[in-house]
């Protein structure tokens, strides 16, 4: 039930990223719900390689090249999905951004929500 929750709610957060930033569009809540999924695998799979083969620059850049992975893991369910559009990079920097905050914030009320015993 807390996976579901938390999916619904990220999908939730996608449509918040559209509505909020014009660079970023999604079709519908369909399109959201399957965006959500790919996001969460992308980022489940491939975030990690990628993390672990950009060390040094991440490191010389104190960590701020994770954002710039982080807009490569979206701009990618963009590529790969039709219900999801991004305009650029600079959009899915942006996006990208909010939708981590978003995150962030589900994360937070799915544990008060769902708190472990």
């Amino acid at each position: 039930m807390k996976t579901l929750t938390r999916w619904l709610l990220l999908a939730g957060a996608l449509l918040l990223v559209a509505h909020l930033y014009p660079g970023v569009v999604v079709t519908s809540f369909t399109s959201a719900l399957i965006a959500a999924l790919v996001l969460g695998l992308l980022n489940t799979l491939l975030r990690p390689i990628l993390v672990l083969l950009t060390l040094p620059v991440t490191v010389l850049t104190l960590g701020l090249f994770l954002f710039v992975i982080n807009a490569l893991m979206f701009w990618a369910a963009a590529s790969l999905l039709n219900g999801l559009a991004v305009t650029g990079f600079a959009a899915a920097l942006i996006g990208s951004l909010i939708y981590s905050l978003c995150g962030m914030l589900i994360d937070v009320v799915v544990e008060r929500m769902f708190p472990q015993d």
